[in-house]
């Protein structure tokens, strides 16, 4: 009897398994973790640096860190990715108070979230790309701060709470910047919060 091809795929293991095999000293499951968790943490550090370069760096460091310090990772506290964007938000502004990089296009602080979709128009793809870049050079004028709590909360979909644990601040707080962030992108780009919910990955 055939068999579905579909119906064997190896299922995508479970992040806190992982870090128990970690823990355990598997050279895999850190690899495994690494794979996993590197392009959001690019993204993250990207959008607060605006430099490549930096970001690569610093995202290096926020694993090297976090692997070494994986024993102290408390499950009951907060979800592995929250503390590891904790981890790289710390060293990014560790980063850009070393460095002040030269406003860069941050295409690739929201990465493909806003890619035109495949059937459209060449004139309806064109609009996209220019609301696209438009957006881009407004959060590129937000003051970092307001900066990092919009792409958490738009190009991460982190809650509240969670964005409160990475910005090491009340949720009252980060409930407030991404508030102040809307309305200064409002001020900047009318369309910015429909362009906004499209960061949601």
């Amino acid at each position: 009897m055939m068999t579905d091809s579909h119906s064997t795929s190896t299922p995508i293991e479970p992040i806190d398994a992982l870090i128990t095999r970690a823990v355990a000293g598997d050279q895999g499951a850190f690899a495994a973790l690494y794979d996993r968790l590197a392009p959001a943490v690019y993204r993250l550090c990207y959008s607060v640096l605006l430099h490549r370069e930096d970001a690569e760096d610093v995202m290096q460091e926020a694993f090297v860190y976090a692997f070494r310090n994986l024993r102290c990772f408390d499950p009951a506290k907060s979800a592995f990715k929250t503390w590891l964007f904790t981890i790289a938000i710390s060293r990014c502004r560790n980063q850009r108070r070393r460095f002040t990089p030269p406003l860069l296009d941050i295409t690739e602080a929201i990465g493909a979230a806003l890619v035109s979709p495949r059937d459209e128009q060449p004139e309806t793809a064109y609009a996209h790309a220019s609301a696209r870049q438009s957006l881009e050079v407004a959060l590129r004028r937000l003051p970092s701060r307001l900066r990092e709590a919009v792409v958490l909360r738009y190009g991460h979909g982190l809650t509240y709470r969670e964005i409160a644990e990475v910005m090491v601040c009340p949720q009252k707080t980060a409930e407030s910047r991404v508030r102040l962030a809307h309305e200064a992108l409002r001020g900047l780009l009318p369309s910015a919060q429909g362009l906004l919910e499209e960061l949601a990955i």
